[in-house]
């Protein structure tokens, strides 16, 4: 139970990730035309591999919850803003990547407020894309969506976790290090 807690994805987790992860995708080369599907792990780039880990996420998370066809709806909408609000920081942090080496300190800061707030924006929308779902689980499902939450906030921030994830790792050290 303690590894598939660990193997499941947790928005709050995801989202924290993703706002951490702008010093990785600031060093993260612009990605290349190769698809992600036919790029191998080590020349993915940092969204690639992002993308990667939101849709083991959203899958070990649904094996978790048991999600039934009843609950697809709810589910289909919460795991449409995961996706999309991790394009939305992959596309930000690149776009922050780029400009970064021409800005001053209070360009920086201002591009880390915008951050900041785009975070929290996709937050309110997961959480409540979120709370659709939860009202749809059974009083079981409840009980093992609020383990996977509690066990997740008891956690340190996942800041140095996803540094790590961000080195060569195999996939099950990787998808540890996230959170996953």
């Amino acid at each position: 139970m303690k590894n598939a807690i660990r193997k499941t994805a947790v928005p709050f987790a995801l989202s924290l990730a993703l706002l951490a992860g702008g010093a990785v995708a600031q060093s993260t080369a612009p990605a290349s035309s190769t698809s992600s599907s036919a790029a191998p792990s080590a020349t993915k780039t940092h969204a690639e591999k992002r993308a990667d880990m939101v849709e083991q996420q959203i899958t070990d998370m649904h094996e978790q919850l048991q999600i039934t066809d009843a609950q697809s709806k709810q589910w289909d909408a919460y795991t449409e803003v995961m996706r999309d609000n991790a394009r939305r920081a992959s596309e930000a942090f690149q776009q922050r990547a780029q400009k970064m080496s021409t800005m001053n300190a209070d360009e920086v800061m201002k591009s880390y407020a915008q951050l900041a707030q785009m975070h929290a924006e996709d937050m309110q929308k997961l959480s409540s894309a979120w709370s659709d779902v939860y009202s749809a689980l059974s009083p079981e499902q409840r009980q093992t969506a609020d383990a996977l939450f509690q066990h997740k906030a008891m956690k340190p921030h996942h800041g140095a976790q996803h540094k790590k994830a961000a080195k060569p790792a195999s996939a099950s050290s990787s998808a540890a290090a996230s959170g996953t």
